[in-house]
């Protein structure tokens, strides 16, 4: 028998069920219709239970990619190690995409739904795909199967490492079941011995490839050699089998992936070529580390001890989406902050994103960077947008104050606005979870009286200014009135209301108009720093003021 009719047979007692062929895909899934230089990218996650703040990196990487270039990203599901998959395990990723707006323009959007035409976009229900590339490569010569069993790979491994082998794997003189006779094989198969079907290189450990990633240049490595595992034993593709055939039939243009992925690259190179198919474009990126507490040292960013590390701890804190975007940006591309300051008040997604402008070495993710980043986005939201964000958090998260805060929301709202909306607005909060805090002195069901007084204002002094300020205030007075007053209360006090003055010749006051305005602060609120102090009198009403007056007096 031929090589040709004994590699015919052994497709079809391999693969009797398959009747179609790969050109029977090609037709199903043509060439996508797009503008010249447009990229496809897909971000391709497993199951597994949560979304890592990696994955949204990376998938903001792809969309970004895909939307400059006018090409398409899309969401593929990779479930082909059920080991590692969990119940619904794909709610967790689109519920975070979704969550922080990151939008694919196809593929899975959510639980058993999907969008576009180039599907089904889970590994697990294109098996018949799989396999009838596997059954193409089986006819060419380029894949046959192996019976060894695990104890038989053990001793492989075993016998490599005592022969001194550079390489340990499965190819070459140690791919036993590399030239079985078809006899042997039908034998193998009536015996009920289970089977993997493996990819036959043609590699040569005397040769290497080169690659041009987009992002870390020219690489060159060590061509492949191994006979990689291309179905497993229950039909079901490896990764980069799947991976693969995938991004063929989908017509991705962009592989972007992280870069623990660059050493699979040879043999990813070497399929495509079997398979007969385009090889794509790589683009390693970096990993998304941290400081450790403990060392100091970088590293990964670990699901057991940073609970940052996954996406759901943002929605929980109550980060809004824009921050985490905008922050994600920051470490994602150099160009990012410069577009920014050029461009403030555009939306981070119309970034116009360069893949070479993406560092190859490890992204720092910085909290504190974060906090700050989500300041100035939420300082620039105008109080309807904060309270609608802010109840919608409270209402999942924080019940209690979800029925406070929307008890009376015009209320609510002219809280929120207060030194917003102006040229230079305060800039205090980073997450909804810090409003409760930011505004309970507004809430007697959440303030709670502290009169420590600054280290320069004696007990007497205060409850004399308390005292005169009770008799002299009125809400009917407009922002200038009521600080007048508090000016014109200073020199009988034996303060100043010219802090420059105070500042030539302290020993001559007792503090400055500053102070003056610091104790009443604190009778209202309890705090030393606010928001406009006139604005917080006319929301607590002129009732509570009184109360609060009174109730400092006696306690000071």
């Amino acid at each position: 028998m031929d090589n040709s009719a004994f590699h015919t047979e052994l497709a079809e007692l391999l693969f009797p069920h398959i009747d179609k062929t790969p050109e029977y895909y090609e037709e199903m899934y043509p060439a996508r219709e797009l503008p010249e230089g447009a990229r496809v990218t897909r971000f391709a996650p497993s199951p597994t239970g949560y979304l890592h703040i990696g994955g949204l990196f990376g998938a903001l990487v792809d969309v970004l990619t895909a939307k400059v270039s006018g090409g398409i990203s899309y969401l593929r599901i990779e479930d082909t190690d059920k080991k590692r998959e969990i119940d619904d395990g794909v709610s967790a990723i689109t519920n975070g995409m979704k969550a922080f707006g990151v939008e694919f323009d196809e593929g899975i959007t959510g639980f058993g739904t999907e969008k576009g035409n180039y599907g089904p976009y889970t590994q697990s229900r294109r098996a018949e795909i799989y396999q009838t590339v596997a059954k193409s490569l089986v006819e060419k010569g380029l894949a046959y199967p192996c019976f060894c069993t695990a104890d038989e790979l053990s001793a492989l491994r075993e016998k490599q490492e005592a022969d001194g082998a550079a390489i340990t794997g499965y190819f070459g003189k140690y791919a036993k079941c590399r030239d079985l006779t078809l006899d042997e094989i039908k034998a193998n198969l009536a015996a009920g011995k289970p089977w993997v079907l493996r990819f036959r290189s043609d590699g040569s450990e005397d040769r290497r490839i080169m690659f041009d990633d987009m992002i870390r240049g020219k690489i060159e490595m060590p061509e492949n050699i191994i006979d990689e595992v291309l179905l497993k034993s229950d039909g079901i593709p490896t990764y980069h089998f799947a991976h693969c055939c995938d991004d063929h039939y989908m017509r991705t243009t962009h592989v972007i992936r992280g870069e623990e992925w660059i050493s699979s690259v040879p043999k990813h190179i070497a399929l495509f070529k079997a398979c007969g198919f385009k090889v794509p474009k790589y683009a390693h990126t970096p990993q998304v580390l941290k400081f450790d507490d403990e060392t100091g040292d970088k590293r990964k960013l670990s699901k057991r001890k940073d609970p940052e590390a996954a996406v759901s701890y943002f929605t929980v804190e109550g980060f809004p989406k824009e921050s985490l975007i905008e922050y994600l940006l920051t470490i994602i591309s150099s160009g990012f902050e410069d577009w920014r300051r050029a461009n403030p008040g555009v939306p981070a997604m119309d970034y116009p994103f360069n893949l070479k402008k993406m560092s190859s070495s490890g992204c720092l993710f910085d909290l504190v960077k974060l906090n700050d980043v989500s300041k100035n986005v939420i300082s620039i939201m105008n109080a309807e947008t904060v309270y609608e964000r802010v109840s919608e958090w409270a209402k999942e998260f924080d019940g209690e104050f979800y029925k406070i805060l929307t008890a009376d929301p015009e209320r609510s709202k002219a809280i929120l606005n207060i030194d917003r909306e102006n040229p230079k607005p305060r800039k205090d909060i980073a997450k909804w979870g810090e409003v409760r805090d930011y505004i309970s002195y507004f809430f007697n069901e959440y303030y709670v009286s502290d009169y420590t007084l600054p280290e320069n204002i004696a007990p007497a002094d205060a409850k004399a200014i308390l005292t005169k300020y009770a008799e002299i205030f009125s809400l009917d007075d407009d922002k200038d009135t009521w600080f007048n007053k508090i000016k014109d209360m200073c020199a009988p006090l034996g303060f100043t209301p010219n802090v420059k003055e105070f500042k030539q010749n302290p020993e001559a006051f007792k503090g400055h108009v500053g102070d003056v305005s610091s104790v009443i602060r604190i009778a209202l609120t309890s705090r030393r720093n606010t928001p406009d102090l006139w604005s917080i009198m006319r929301l607590l009403g002129e009732d509570e003021i009184k109360r609060r007056l009174s109730d400092a007096c006696e306690r000071i």
